[in-house]
C-alpha cells in the first residue's frame, strides 16, 4: 500500500507544481545541489559524496570489485590534481570531449556523442553555471530522466584514475571533464560503474532526453516508413541511423560509400522532392559527399522543384542521401519520440504523453502472460480513451496513432544481487460499455485487438500502432506468472487522449454513479414527496399511539410499584407488633422470674417445719427469709462451699445456658441457709464435723428425715 501511496502523491505533485519535471527535477537521495554547495563554500572545504563514496563499492561488485585486477593500483583524483588548468567545458560540447576508457560502455558514450547535436538537450542535462573557477567546491549536478521523473544528480569530482590518467570516459584535449562527470552522474544512479557495461544507445537516447524509442530493421522496413520518419522530425523526434557491424573486424570498417560501420549518424531532415534525407555524422569533421545516381532534377532555374532542392542542399550537412539508398546502406534505424516539455520550439509538433506507474506483486498482480488464464487476469489494467483521428496519417488510413512503452525499472541497480531483467511484453483489449475492470469473460474469451510483438528481456519494449477511436485497456504483464518487478508504463498520442489507471477509472465511475443518484432524487415528483410526507405523518401517528400506549404502561408499572411499597410497609408494621409483642413476652418471663413458684413456697415451708405440724412454720420461714436471706441479699451474708457442692448446686437449678433464675436461686439459698443452721445445731462443740448414728438417719425420725431428704435434693 505504501508504493501505492507514494505513486498517488507523486502524480498530484507534478500536477500541482510540476514535481518531476526537468524544471523542477527532484533532488536524487534528496541531495540538494545549491544546498550542499553553499555549505562547502561557506566552511572552506572541497564536497565529498557520502552516497557514491571514492571506494571500491562505487567500481562495482565482480569485474570491478574490491579484489579484481581491474582495480588494482586505482587512485581517485580530483581534476585539480590531474592538470594545472581543469575545465568544465572548452569551447562548447563536442564528439572529441568523449574518448572511451576501459569500462564497456560505448552505448552510453554514443547516446552522450548524440547530445552534442543538439544544444537545447545538452542544456538540460548539462545545466549551465558549474566550473572549476568561480564557486569551486568539488561538486557538479546534472539532470537525468529516470522512470517517470527528472532527478538532479550530485555527484563529487572525484574520479577513478590509473598512473594520473582517467580510467573511464576522457576528452582528447585532456583537460575538460563535462563528460566524465556526466558518466559518473550516471554510474551513480545506478549503483555502480561496473552497472554500466553493455546496453543499448535507446537507453541512453531516453535518460537524456524523456522520449520513448522506437527501432526498425532496414532490412526488412515497415511500409510508409519515409512518410512516418517525416512525420517523426515534424513531431520533434531524434533519428540516428547505424550500420551493423557482424564480427570485430568490421568495426569502424568504412564501405564503399564512405559510411563508417558501428558509427551512429543523425538525421536531421527528410524532404519529399525526389525522398532525400539529410544525414550528418557527428564522428568526422571531413566533408562526405554521396553523388546521387538518381536525384536528377530540372534545369529550369525557374522550377519550384530545382528552388526546394537548392534550399535543402545549402541548408544540409555534406552527407545527402535518397531514401532507397539510404535502406541498402544502413541497417537499424533508431526514433526517439521526445515529450512536450522538451520541445520549446514552436516549428514543430508536439506528442500528447500519458504515464503510469506499477508493479507485479507475487500472488496478487504477477498474472503473467495470456498463456497462464488462471492468472492472467490478475495482472494491472490502465485505460486510454482515443478520441480524435491523426490530422495527416503517413499511410493515408484514418485512425488514431499512439506509441505503447513498458519499462522495468531498476534493472541495472539488480544485476549486483544477481537478478536478471523480466521477460516482459503487453496486449491492449477493447473496452465495452460499463466496463470498469475486465475479468476473465472478456479478457479470456475475446482477442486483443493489438500486442506487443514479443515478450523479451530487455529493459523496455515499444510498439506503434493505429487504432480506431475508442477506449481501451493495456495490460502489461511478465512472461511467466509469479515475476515480482515494477514499471512504467508510457503512452505517446498524436492527438489528445484521456488516459487513467484502472483505480481512477473506477472511482471516475464511483462519482458519475453518485451524481447519476443525486440526478434521480432530484427528479422525484411531488406526489412521491406527498407520499413520503403522508408516510412520515403516519409513522408520527403511530409513534405518537405508542408513546401514549407507553405512557399508560408507565402509570401502571407505578401503580404496581406503590402497592408493593404498601405491601412492604405492612410487612414492616406486622414486623414492629411482632417485635412488641416478643418484648411483651420477655417482660413477662421476666416477671415471672422475679416470682416465687407454688413448689418453692411448699419447700419453703416444708423445709423450716421441723415439728411436722406447719403451725408456725409461715413465721419462721418470714423472719427467716428478712433476716438471713435479706441480709445474704444485701451483701452482709453468704455462703463458703467447695467445687463439688457449687457443681452439684450448678447440676441441679441451672438451665442448659447454665443460668438460675430467681425462684431457683431463693430455693437454693433457703436450702443452703436450712442445712447450715442444722449442721450449727448438731455440732455441738463446735469442731466443723458430726456423726450421726443409724437411729438419727432412720425414716421414723421426721428431723433426721428432713436432714437426709434435704442432702438428697441436693
Amino acid at each position: 500500500m505504501s508504493s501505492v501511496a507514494g505513486q498517488l502523491a507523486r502524480q498530484e505533485a507534478r500536477r500541482r507544481d510540476g514535481t518531476g519535471s526537468n524544471s523542477n527535477a527532484v533532488p536524487f537521495q534528496q541531495q540538494d545541489f545549491q544546498q550542499l554547495r553553499s555549505a562547502c563554500l561557506r566552511d572552506g572545504v572541497l564536497f565529498c559524496d557520502p552516497a557514491f563514496p571514492a571506494d571500491w563499492s562505487s567500481l562495482g561488485y565482480n569485474q570491478l570489485g574490491r579484489y579484481s585486477s581491474k582495480t588494482t593500483g586505482l587512485e581517485w583524483k580530483r581534476p585539480t590534481e590531474l592538470c594545472s588548468n581543469p575545465q568544465f567545458i572548452i569551447g562548447g560540447a563536442k564528439r572529441t570531449d568523449i574518448c572511451q576508457g576501459a569500462l564497456g560502455d560505448c552505448w552510453l558514450l554514443a547516446a552522450i556523442a548524440s547530445l552534442t547535436l543538439d544544444p537545447q538537450i545538452l542544456a538540460r542535462v548539462v545545466p549551465s553555471g558549474q566550473g572549476f573557477q568561480q564557486d569551486y567546491a568539488g561538486i557538479f549536478h546534472f539532470q537525468l530522466w529516470q522512470y517517470g521523473d527528472w532527478v538532479d544528480v550530485v555527484v563529487d569530482d572525484r574520479l577513478p584514475t590509473r598512473d594520473g590518467k582517467l580510467l573511464f570516459v576522457h576528452s582528447a584535449e585532456g583537460s575538460e571533464f563535462w563528460s566524465a562527470l556526466l558518466e559518473k552522474a550516471y554510474a551513480k544512479v545506478n549503483s555502480s560503474y561496473e552497472a554500466l557495461s553493455g546496453g543499448s544507445t535507446l537507453e541512453g537516447f531516453e535518460d537524456f532526453t524523456g522520449g520513448i524509442a522506437e527501432t526498425y530493421d532496414l532490412k526488412d522496413p515497415p511500409p510508409h516508413l519515409f512518410p512516418l520518419m517525416r512525420k517523426a522530425l515534424r513531431l520533434g523526434s531524434l533519428l540516428g541511423c547505424s550500420i551493423d557491424v557482424i564480427s570485430s573486424y568490421e568495426t569502424e570498417a568504412i564501405t564503399g560509400q564512405k559510411l563508417v560501420k558501428g558509427h551512429a549518424y543523425s538525421i536531421t531532415a527528410a524532404q519529399e522532392v525526389r525522398r532525400l534525407l539529410r544525414i550528418r555524422n557527428p564522428w568526422d569533421k571531413r566533408v562526405i559527399v554521396h553523388l546521387l545516381h538518381s536525384c536528377s532534377f530540372s534545369r529550369n532555374p525557374a522550377s519550384v522543384e530545382r528552388k526546394q532542392l537548392t534550399v535543402f542542399f545549402l541548408s544540409a550537412m555534406p552527407l545527402r542521401m535518397s531514401f532507397s539508398d539510404f535502406l541498402r546502406q544502413f541497417s537499424r534505424l533508431e526514433m526517439c519520440n521526445l515529450t512536450p516539455d522538451t520541445l520549446s520550439s514552436d516549428e514543430v509538433g508536439r506528442w500528447s504523453y500519458s504515464q503510469f506507474e506499477g508493479a507485479w506483486r507475487v500472488g496478487s498482480t504477477a498474472g503473467g502472460c495470456r498463456n497462464y488464464p488462471a492468472t492472467f487476469c490478475s495482472n494491472p489494467q490502465f485505460v486510454i480513451r482515443l478520441q480524435d483521428v491523426d490530422d495527416e496519417p503517413h499511410d493515408g488510413e484514418d485512425g488514431c496513432t499512439l506509441l505503447v512503452g513498458l519499462m522495468q525499472k531498476d534493472g541495472r541497480r539488480e544485476r549486483r544481487f544477481g537478478r536478471d531483467l523480466n521477460t516482459i511484453g503487453f496486449a491492449i483489449y477493447q473496452v465495452g460499455r460499463g466496463n470498469v475492470h475486465l475479468g476473465p469473460d472478456v479478457l479470456l474469451r475475446s482477442a486483443a485487438v493489438a500486442r506487443s510483438r514479443t515478450f523479451i528481456n530487455l529493459r523496455e519494449v515499444c510498439d506503434r500502432f493505429k487504432l480506431p477511436p475508442g477506449e481501451y485497456v493495456i495490460i502489461p504483464s511478465t512472461f511467466e506468472p509469479h515475476r515480482k518487478g515494477s514499471f512504467v508504463l508510457r503512452v505517446f498520442t498524436e492527438k489528445q487522449a484521456d488516459s487513467r489507471s484502472e483505480r481512477e477509472r473506477e472511482r471516475e465511475r464511483e462519482r458519475e454513479t453518485e451524481r447519476e443518484r443525486e440526478r434521480e432524487r432530484e427528479r422525484e415528483t411531488e406526489t412521491e414527496r406527498d407520499r413520503k410526507r403522508e408516510r412520515e405523518r403516519e409513522r408520527e401517528t403511530e409513534r405518537e399511539t405508542e408513546r401514549e400506549r407507553e405512557t399508560e404502561r408507565e402509570r401502571q408499572r407505578e401503580r404496581e410499584r406503590e402497592r408493593q411499597r404498601e405491601r412492604q410497609r405492612e410487612r414492616g408494621r406486622e414486623r414492629d407488633r411482632e417485635r412488641e409483642r416478643e418484648r411483651e413476652r420477655e417482660r413477662e418471663r421476666q416477671r415471672e422470674r422475679q416470682r416465687y413458684s407454688l413448689q418453692t413456697c411448699r419447700h419453703i415451708v416444708s423445709l423450716m417445719d421441723v415439728s411436722f405440724t406447719r403451725s408456725h412454720a409461715h413465721k419462721e420461714v418470714w423472719a427467716l427469709f428478712f433476716s438471713g436471706l435479706g441480709g445474704y441479699l444485701c451483701g452482709s451474708a453468704g455462703f463458703q462451699v467447695n467445687s463439688t457442692v457449687i457443681q452439684e448446686i450448678v447440676s441441679r437449678y441451672a438451665d442448659d445456658q447454665c443460668a438460675i433464675d430467681f425462684d431457683c436461686f431463693v430455693g437454693c439459698l433457703i436450702r443452703l441457709e436450712t442445712l447450715f443452721k442444722m449442721f450449727r445445731t448438731l455440732d455441738k462443740k463446735n469442731q466443723g464435723k458430726i456423726e450421726l448414728d443409724i437411729q438419727q438417719v432412720k425414716p421414723q425420725n421426721y428431723c433426721n428425715l428432713n436432714i437426709f431428704s434435704c442432702f438428697i435434693q441436693m
